[in-house]
């Protein structure tokens, strides 16, 4: 307890923790646990406020040419009907979210190569001119020259996870990509101007609380305007099914919590695989350092298809219901809706 108690304080004054004591902290059980959730929760408050940022999801893609091992989009994987949205259905939705409360769209798919850059690009302009709204990417990999075209029509930010810091983890889980794909592609983004979300994903097989502070301390000095973290969870349809959780679940939220005791002024989501982990995963985060929630706003008939993970929640609803449910669930928690895009805080705080 009191070793907790001093590594809190260490990290509250600025101190840059080693990967074992943040492995200790990880560790840590009782009320040494809850006094890192309560450190977070009330830095969280201090710098962003009880405002939590609405930013709707179009899964506008369910077609991915990689083969990752967990993800049920794999293109091997032919338990699932493939579709694309046309530029008209995600313009269509974009407009809605914006009459939702939405600050933000992410527009989200498989590594398809189908939306070239110029077709991107005409979708982030589309958008930007006809809803004012921030646009965030999150399609994968792309060369610098792409990514230079879409920020040029207006794309705000980009979301690409680097996944884990080992890299004979990531070798083994994505045969078609390196880990030094993802670090260039994230160079080039933060280079271009973009706001730049990465993350990892905790509890992959094999990993212990010292891989997961490696990967915590990774995503610190990437200096990320967001990091999206949600807990391992395989597709039923992939090599990995099966593989158990973490025997600690707590050390799901202790990742976000010490994320944000690291980072005070990056965005945070409550990612949705923390329902998928449990009833209310989410509105546990909420409370331990997260900022952002992600309602969906994919069609119904879409949503069954784009399974990345098992027990995905909110596929029985379309867009306008769960954002309005997504409201209700944030006032309950005593959480006020932001307005305007949210833009990045970090770059705010540091120029």
């Amino acid at each position: 307890m009191k070793l907790t108690q001093d590594l809190l304080i260490r990290l509250q004054a600025g101190e840059r923790p080693t990967a074992p004591e943040l492995a200790t902290l990880l560790n840590a059980q009782g009320k040494a646990c809850d006094l890192i959730y309560q450190a977070a929760n009330t830095l969280y408050q201090r710098v962003m406020g009880y405002v939590v940022h609405l930013r709707g999801i179009i899964e506008f893609s369910n077609v991915c040419k990689n083969n990752c091992w967990y993800c049920g989009i794999r293109c091997e994987n032919k338990q699932i009907e493939r579709y694309r949205m046309s530029q008209d259905q995600i313009l269509d939705i974009a407009r809605h979210a914006k009459r939702w409360g939405c600050g933000t769209v992410v527009l989200q798919s498989g590594v398809d190569s189908f939306y070239t850059a110029e077709l991107l690009s005409d979708i982030v302009r589309q958008i930007k001119n006809e809803t004012g709204l921030a646009v965030t990417l999150g399609v994968g990999v792309r060369t610098r020259d792409e990514l230079a075209l879409i920020k040029s029509a207006g794309c705000d930010r980009y979301l690409l996870r680097f996944e884990t810091t080992s890299n004979a983890l990531f070798s083994a889980l994505h045969p078609d990509e390196s880990f030094l794909q993802r670090i260039r592609c994230l160079n080039d983004l933060r280079e271009l101007g973009y706001q730049v979300g990465s993350g990892f994903m905790i509890g992959l097989p094999g990993s212990t609380a010292e891989m997961i502070a490696n990967d915590i301390l990774f995503a610190t000095e990437l200096k990320l305007d967001m990091i999206g973290c949600g807990p391992f969870l395989a597709h039923p349809d992939t090599p990995l099914a099966g593989k158990p959780l973490l025997e600690d679940r707590s050390m799901y939220y202790k990742t976000i919590a010490l994320l944000r005791l690291l980072n005070p002024y990056a965005h945070i989501p409550a990612t949705t695989a923390f329902d998928a982990l449990e009833q209310d995963g989410r509105n546990l985060v909420l409370t331990r350092g997260a900022n952002v929630f992600m309602p969906n706003l994919t069609p119904g008939k879409y949503r069954t298809q784009y399974a990345l993970y098992p027990n995905k929640p909110d596929v029985d609803e379309e867009g306008e219901e769960c954002v309005l449910r997504v409201r209700q669930r944030l006032l309950a928690l005593g959480r006020e809706i932001g307005t305007g895009p949210g833009h990045a805080r970090r770059v705010s705080v540091e120029s």
